[in-house]
């Protein structure tokens, strides 16, 4: 199901926390809001689910705006931060509960919860109270309860925001997994990066309430809209010439011989092994840092490449970047 919001707009008073965003998510995608804290995303959910009223606009779910409707009424399902599963229930109740307060019968129920916990590869676990189940395995009951319903968009809330960095891994690959055997529109809240460029066909980022890009994963990393999508996708340096600010990704920058004829002097200030890769921080003549950034620049060399050619702090270098790997940002 297809999901628009027309200058969706959520005050508190005289703060404005949404401010009227325009979006289209196509039916069956794998939609990302992503943005830092307080940006907006979380409340953009809510309003789509019902759970907060709009101040101005729209949502439009399939044919209808559902404005209006309660939650139960819109065809959507919510998957919170935190699960909220009953601790008196074992995995099964709790998928089916929602099913019990429609008033489905108790084999039928039953039937569809284990059908939707082995789905989520949890029926073997059916009988199990949540204490008795790790975090990703209640995780996997919460997202079975969410879909048992049969909604045609399902909302996630920071779904992976409380599992250790290995199990959020496998778990994008699950939650990638059934959104695209069941055809759904997913909506998904996140700040982690890694996580709407790996799960989204859309990214959405969002920066005090407004929408700075909406376009595929590869379209906000190759060609960042403005200075805030370059810096919070990461992997960019953002430099402002004197006709306007540009970005140049940090393994486009060249060093030492390989600089070019536009090359400047620069010092490098920070190194970090990163495994595969090294990031070297450098300040550059004529190059001023951003407020949060530790260095003007960023350059990722590979880790080959560094252990050739070695760099410490305090060492100078010179430094440059091919005219083709320069992106200009709208102001």
């Amino acid at each position: 199901m297809n999901v628009e919001l027309i200058g969706l707009t959520k005050r508190y008073g005289a703060a404005t926390a949404v401010d009227a965003i325009d979006l289209k998510v196509p039916s069956g995608a794998y939609c990302c809001l992503l943005g830092p804290s307080g940006c907006g995303k979380t409340t953009t959910l809510r309003m789509i689910g019902g759970h907060e009223h709009a101040s101005a606009g729209d949502v439009v779910i399939g044919p209808k705006a559902v404005g209006d409707a309660a939650p139960s009424e819109r065809g959507t399902a919510m998957m919170f931060q935190s699960y909220a599963l009953f601790p008196h229930l074992d995995a099964r109740d709790n998928v089916a509960f929602s099913l019990r307060m429609r008033g489905s019968g108790k084999v039928e129920r039953r039937a569809k919860a284990m059908a939707m916990l082995d789905l989520v590869q949890m029926g073997h676990l059916a009988g199990r109270l949540p204490a008795q189940l790790s975090g990703g395995q209640q995780q996997r009951v919460a997202l079975a309860r969410a879909l048992v319903t049969g909604p045609k968009v399902l909302l996630l809330d920071e779904p992976l925001s409380a599992l250790d960095p290995f199990l959020r891994v496998r778990m994008r690959v699950e939650l990638k997994r059934i959104q695209t055997e069941l055809g759904l529109t997913f909506i998904h809240v996140t700040h982690s990066q890694e996580e709407a460029m790996a799960l989204s066909d859309l990214v959405v980022v969002m920066n005090a309430g407004r929408i700075e890009q909406a376009a595929d994963p590869r379209t906000v990393f190759e060609r960042p809209a403005t200075a805030f999508v370059a810096r919070f996708i990461g992997g960019h340096n953002v430099i402002r010439l004197p006709d306007g600010l540009i970005a140049v990704r940090a393994d486009r920058i060249r060093l030492g011989a390989e600089a070019g004829p536009a090359a400047r002097p620069a010092r490098v200030v920070a190194v970090e092994y990163q495994g595969t890769s090294v990031h070297v921080g450098l300040d550059a003549e004529g190059l001023e840092r951003a407020p949060e950034s530790p260095a003007a620049l960023t350059a990722i060399l590979s880790d080959a490449d560094f252990a050739a050619r070695p760099l410490r702090p305090g060492d100078t270098i010179p430094v440059g970047w091919d005219a083709a790997a320069a992106h200009r940002l709208d102001a």
